[in-house]
């Protein structure tokens, strides 16, 4: 008998993650990443690649719009802590962009809301990466 036979494992098909990712350059050093779906050890890699792609073209002033992601795991939180640490290194400034309430507890519960500059809209989060006060 095979070794996951009768487990019903062997016979499962598991759907591919929903992640898209898209940018958006608001001039030479300000861009906006908008991320869908779902950063986990399964995305993250990607994430983590195009994430740094940004910031090593110069860009930043880093505005992560996080409005359409319904998860994050430990790996996706990962990412966002090294970005914040690479935009921090160059100068720069990121804040995202959340408003969905399970992925805000997220950060509430791991203690990163206040490691994090956190927005509830675009608007907001451009306003603060260029220190300017909410409209």
């Amino acid at each position: 008998m095979p070794p996951n036979a009768g487990d019903g494992l062997s016979d499962m098909e598991f759907e591919t993650p929903q992640f898209d990712l898209t940018e958006e350059d608001l001039d030479e050093r300000t861009s906006v990443v908008a991320v869908r779906g779902e950063i986990h050890v399964t995305t993250a890699p990607e994430f983590s690649e195009r994430l740094n792609c940004v910031i090593e073209k110069g860009k930043t002033q880093l505005i992560l719009d996080l409005s359409q992601v319904e998860f994050i795991d430990s790996t996706g939180l990962s990412v966002l802590l090294n970005g914040l640490r690479s935009v921090t290194r160059a100068e720069g400034r990121m804040a995202l962009v959340c408003s969905n309430p399970t992925v805000l507890r997220l950060f509430e519960i791991t203690k990163l809301d206040s490691t994090f500059d956190i927005r509830a809209t675009r608007d907001e989060a451009l306003a603060s990466i260029r220190g300017e006060a909410a409209a």
